[in-house]
């Protein structure tokens, strides 16, 4: 049976970590006794990250409890009632994939203008094309990494702080670590992945490049990471649920029009490949996140910015939905 983890609350209270059956939730600790009998690895008042820590166990555990109880469980409730927190709260490490979508980085260089001095046009688009697969052939994915501070809910608003006048989105796909990775291998990294949610990597595009000494480069800190830059979840689904993490449609809405509409095909770097890089340059933990990159339609490519007010309605194939209204943020905040 399927089934995926979130965090949640009631009416202002503590955290708890729970299983769901689509928008039914069912406190882990309602049936923990159940799971102990099932040789779970978990406290009573364990979170999601607690889970992860020994996730090839737990999994077991969880398939097996799911056959037994379900959304009918006397203890579940709609989701709807209750708070709906990342479902790992909070990761430890963030990493970030850029430019990692084939056509999203051919619009950006067409929109941008960016290029040979002379080409333009088609001529712009066939070079943007060619170095896109140049750098699939022989170049390595372009990793950063977010504060796990940014990270907010799946239904919270995203407040717009005053330093920004850019703020764009970036629909992704979460992947959630659940074994230690140190040089993995490509055709290996797959059995490090727990599971699949959906973020939006909320970016100020004005903030990423450094003006004032142009040799530092980017600037991520304050480009990424603001409080609420991240909505994550609404909740966790176990990899065994998603056969093809590479074949899943996304879409974003702003104010109810589709701004992005795009499948994870059009990946440059695959979720394994990216694992690879990583764990080749530092160690994942369980429980860590890696948003896999941004496809096109940004609001770069419209020249439209997020602005107080507005709403984004986000999903993931088979992975759910977000909504998140905008605000901004108050003077002296």
């Amino acid at each position: 049976m399927k089934f995926s983890l979130g965090t949640f609350s009631r009416d202002g209270g503590s955290r708890f970590a729970a299983i769901c059956f689509e928008d039914r939730v069912l406190p882990l600790k309602e049936v923990h006794a159940d799971a102990q009998r099932c040789g779970a690895a978990w406290s009573a008042g364990a979170s999601v990250l607690d889970l992860l820590q020994d996730w090839s166990r737990n999994l077991v555990v969880l398939r097996a409890l799911a056959q037994q109880v379900s959304g009918l469980h006397p203890s579940a409730v709609a989701m709807s009632t209750l708070r709906v927190h990342a479902p790992v709260d909070l990761p430890r490490q963030v990493l970030c994939t850029g430019a990692n979508y084939r056509k999203h980085v051919v619009d950006l260089t067409l929109d941008m203008g960016v290029g040979p001095p002379g080409l333009e046009g088609e001529a712009l688009r066939k070079w943007a094309e060619d170095m896109m697969d140049e750098r699939l052939a022989n170049g390595e994915p372009y990793v950063f990494p977010k504060l796990p501070s940014a990270i907010t809910g799946a239904f919270d608003p995203v407040v717009l702080p005053a330093t920004t006048h850019k703020p764009d989105w970036e629909l992704e796909l979460a992947v959630i670590i659940g074994r230690r990775a140190r040089n993995v291998r490509r055709e290996d990294a797959l059995d490090h992945v727990a599971g699949y949610s959906v973020v939006n990597d909320i970016s100020a595009r004005d903030l990423i490049a450094r003006t004032d000494y142009k040799m530092l480069g980017t600037d991520w800190l304050r480009s990424k990471s603001p409080p609420t830059f991240m909505p994550f979840g609404p909740t966790l689904v176990p990899a065994c649920f998603v056969p093809d993490p590479q074949r899943l449609r996304m879409t974003l809405k702003l104010n109810g029009q589709t701004m992005q509409d795009e499948s994870t095909a059009d990946m440059l770097f695959d979720v394994a490949r990216q694992i690879e890089y990583i764990s080749s340059h530092v160690e994942l933990w369980p429980g860590d996140l890696i948003a896999t990159g941004s496809p096109a339609g940004n609001g770069t490519h419209y020249n439209r910015f997020l602005r107080g007010g507005d709403v984004m309605d986000s999903e993931i194939q088979g992975l759910g939905r977000q909504h998140n209204a905008c605000t901004v943020e108050s003077a002296g905040r």
